[in-house]
């Protein structure tokens, strides 16, 4: 467990803290686990754990005070916390090769609840689907958005081989050059937003005959839903033109969507880029669909089991930080090999000392 937290540096005056910087990551990792959500908590939970706790690490001055917490959580360098994800990857991820990374943005409604757009705190973040693992994060600068933040993380993470699937925001010439500069390929949606590209597939899967396609459905609590994915290579249907603007493109992918639920069927088509030619039309289906994982096993989550949207730390570094300990913690909750959900985990972890115990080290 010390070596998740190794590479964050202590940024306080040494000689005058009462209590070790690992003490206090610990205590809020285990808050989080335990069904916990802020400084207040943590502090609780340390009092009421504490012979427990005493058997982890050292507490040379018993349990932190709320206002420990709380600053300590402010001024720890971000840069370097949110390193944690990626050591925390380490211990279970075999390979990133061949693997689907999702990049996708989320704002942190809590901190300023009534700013609009990308405006407040807006974190943009890197998930292993079939891992259910956040491997590292970028914040989006006020005013900016995610485009920008983008290549920063693309550079910060070594995806070599793995294939970046990002929605239609990171359609863009730049961020498909710079995908395929780290060695990685790319899947990229194309909406109307890209206009004459946007048209021309459009026009070249109207015109042009598919060959074969590959159908998938999926009957879940009353929903019923049917994808079919249809493949041309790029150069079957764009324009030379085209061609030259987009850096590796191989495939052109058609993923027609339709939902019934409750007698009602809406129906959709989505187009997507691909860099990868030697992928099936099943792969095409399973990764177009896993890219939403993100957001229902990540985005969702937070919200939801960790009830990130309701936090009110706002000040200095302490949401960024706060939202770094929360997607280890939920790593570590779905780790856990039993049949209770995510929320019953996390209560079952705050009256059980070997239950909470087996989730913060397996």
């Amino acid at each position: 467990m010390e070596e998740l937290f190794s590479k964050v540096t202590d940024p306080r005056i040494q000689g005058r803290c009462l209590h070790k910087l690992y003490d206090v990551l610990f205590i809020a990792l285990c808050t989080i686990l335990a069904n916990g959500e802020d400084f207040e908590d943590m502090v609780e939970f340390g009092q009421q754990r504490i012979e427990w706790l005493k058997t982890k690490i050292e507490l040379p001055n018993g349990i932190p005070s709320h206002d420990t917490f709380n600053r300590v959580f402010q001024i720890i360098d971000n840069e370097e916390f949110k390193n944690s994800l990626g050591e925390d990857a380490k211990s279970f991820i075999d390979s990133i090769e061949g693997e689907l990374v999702s990049l996708d943005g989320k704002k942190i409604r809590g901190v300023s609840p009534t700013s609009k757009g990308n405006d407040g705190l807006f974190i943009l973040s890197a998930w292993v689907n079939n891992y259910q693992v956040c491997i590292g994060q970028q914040k989006v600068e006020d005013k900016s958005n995610e485009i920008v933040a983008i290549p920063k993380l693309l550079d910060e993470l070594d995806l070599a081989g793995s294939i970046i699937s990002i929605d239609a925001i990171g359609c863009q010439t730049e961020i498909a050059k710079k995908i395929l500069a780290v060695d990685a390929n790319y899947l990229l949606a194309i909406k109307g937003n890209q206009g004459d590209l946007f048209e021309e597939v459009k026009e070249g899967f109207k015109y042009t005959p598919v060959k074969e396609h590959s159908e998938t459905w999926e009957y879940d609590h009353g929903r019923y839903e049917e994808r079919r994915c249809s493949i041309h290579l790029a150069s079957e249907i764009l324009s030379p033109n085209t061609l030259r603007k987009w850096d590796g493109i191989k495939t052109i992918v058609m993923i027609q969507a339709s939902r019934t639920k409750k007698g009602a069927t809406t129906s959709e088509t989505r187009y997507y880029m691909s860099s990868q030619s030697d992928q099936t039309l099943e792969d095409y289906n399973k990764m177009v669909r896993s890219h939403w994982g993100i957001e229902n096993h990540l985005h969702w989550h937070l919200d939801v089991t960790m009830g990130e949207d309701k936090s009110r730390s706002r000040k200095r570094n302490a949401p960024l930080n706060l939202n770094v300990l929360r997607k280890i913690g939920l790593r570590r909750l779905k780790n856990m090999k039993d049949n209770l959900s995510l929320k019953k985990r996390k209560y079952r972890a705050s009256l059980n000392n070997k239950y909470l115990e087996k989730a913060l080290f397996s």
